[in-house]
């Protein structure tokens, strides 16, 4: 039997099969066995055992000798909703979560017309470009790339580093409240690096939400392009 599918290695597809159906729901507490799996996927026992040694040593799975193979992580994914006010801490607190996030890194860029139109400033223009993990109880659940006028925010990395908070650090720049004026979601395979933050398989799918938030006099603040573990997180559109 041939290892790759398409330049996929197969164990990696079945584990990642596997993870969408815990997420799912449909193997909330227990595998089923090898041999029942490997008929399912279509595959040998021998690749089904390495994606379940993939998935245990993420974590998410663990074996009990003479038991069998069982669920570690909650098997639902997170509900983010997404309207005129999408606050990451406020939808994970909501869900009984604890929210947190880290500022990955931080460099100086210049505005291309993309953004420039985006961000109502000149082509050219110097920018802050933060890159912030997000993650709930400790589970990475989101990195997202944000683009802010330096100079409309000139210390917008470092109130950010102080407060491990968009909305937070805005406030201290001046920014009271905000909304979300638009968002296009799309979806893709996973960054090497991104899999790295987000501790997910490094042929898993990302859902990516390109966005523009405006303060309430309609300014624009930032332009942020979020990438969210499909296995984990679902977008919810709402009015």
């Amino acid at each position: 039997m041939n290892e790759t599918d398409e330049g996929v290695t197969r164990w990696r597809r079945v584990a990642d099969k596997i993870r969408s159906a815990i997420m799912d729901g449909a193997f909330a507490d227990k595998l089923p066995p090898e041999t029942e799996l490997a008929d399912s996927f279509g595959v040998n026992r021998h690749t089904v055992r390495r994606a379940i040694q993939s998935l245990a040593s993420e974590g998410l799975l663990r074996a009990e000798r003479g038991r069998g193979t069982f669920v570690n992580a909650p098997a639902r994914r997170l509900a983010y909703p997404i309207g005129p006010r999408t606050r990451f801490s406020e939808n994970v607190t909501a869900q009984g979560r604890t929210p947190g996030g880290r500022l990955i890194r931080a460099d100086a860029t210049r505005a291309d017309a993309a953004l420039a139109a985006l961000l109502g400033c000149a082509a050219g223009a110097p920018l802050h470009r933060l890159e912030t993990l997000s993650v709930a109880n400790g589970v990475p659940l989101s990195i997202a790339t944000s683009h802010f006028s330096v100079e409309r925010f000139p210390g917008i990395v470092r109130a950010y580093a102080e407060t491990g908070s968009v909305t937070e650090a805005l406030k201290l720049e001046g920014v009271s409240d905000y909304r979300r004026r638009e968002t296009r979601i799309t979806a893709e395979r996973v960054h090497p690096l991104d899999a790295d933050h987000l501790a997910t398989s490094p042929d898993s799918i990302v859902l990516v939400s390109m966005a523009v938030d405006v303060d309430l006099d309609n300014r624009p603040v930032q332009v942020i392009r979020a990438r969210f573990p499909a296995d984990r997180m679902e977008l919810v559109l709402r009015p």
